[in-house]
């Protein structure tokens, strides 16, 4: 894992979220994007070299629904760059991770996403993520 790649926030309403972190940042978001797989529609803000995504649900059954649900909005998950994502998966399963997805899916911002089991990261959902070329 290389860096932080972002930090990813439930949100109830991205119109709203929007204002707030726009006025937060003093800055609009760079991107939106929805991820129809994952029933989620983003924003991702940029604060120097850190980027902020904020996920809504676009459907009540997606995992951001149930998370809202079950918490409330906040921190989702923190997500890491990686080299090499397949061999990333290997050996944090080697490790004893649970490992979500055992091939890698197109996620938002162009990258390829996989993601850890809160129950083995002390209860923090951890993503993967590689750019795709």
């Amino acid at each position: 894992m290389r860096k932080i790649e972002h930090i990813g926030i439930a949100v109830k309403d991205l119109e709203v979220s929007n204002l707030v972190f726009e006025k937060l940042f003093g800055a609009s978001a760079y991107k939106h994007e929805e991820v129809e797989s994952e029933g989620v529609s983003t924003s991702f803000f940029k604060s120097g070299p850190n980027k902020i995504e904020l996920l809504a649900a676009t459907n009540p059954e997606s995992p951001i629904a149930k998370f809202l649900e079950k918490k409330g909005e906040g921190i989702h998950h923190i997500a890491f760059d990686v080299e090499d994502i397949t061999a990333e998966i290997a050996r944090l399963k080697e490790e004893g991770f649970i490992v979500l997805n055992d091939v890698p899916k197109k996620g938002a911002d162009n990258k390829l996403v996989a993601f850890l089991h809160p129950k083995s990261t002390n209860g923090v959902l951890i993503e993967l993520c590689q750019e795709i070329k």
